[in-house]
């Protein structure tokens, strides 16, 4: 069931964020905020992060994908975010790593 406050955040990380784990601290953090979404791998080496919940929560995602350097062990190097605000669409469960 999607909140009225919810809403979908996505992000497009570039850098080298691939086969380091990303997508799989990408799901920790989001769990940990309490987010239900997913992270793939996208044919161009960016890794596109689907995050739905509270704004503040996903802003704070957002920060914690972005943030230089990572105070929590963040793998890979990123080289920057870029985000796409909408309207939360529900339908999503737990967090995927694809």
């Amino acid at each position: 069931m999607v909140e009225q406050s919810d809403i979908r955040l996505t992000a497009f990380v570039r850098g080298a964020v691939q086969g380091v784990g990303f997508r799989w601290w990408t799901r920790a953090r989001a769990l940990e905020l309490g987010l239900a979404g997913a992270a793939a791998n996208l044919p161009d080496g960016r890794v596109q992060v689907v995050a739905e919940g509270e704004r503040s929560v996903c802003e704070e995602l957002l920060r914690l994908l972005a943030e230089h350097p990572s105070s929590l062990g963040r793998p890979g190097e990123v080289r920057g975010v870029t985000e796409q605000w909408s309207a939360a669409r529900g339908g999503l469960t737990g967090f995927a790593e694809r």
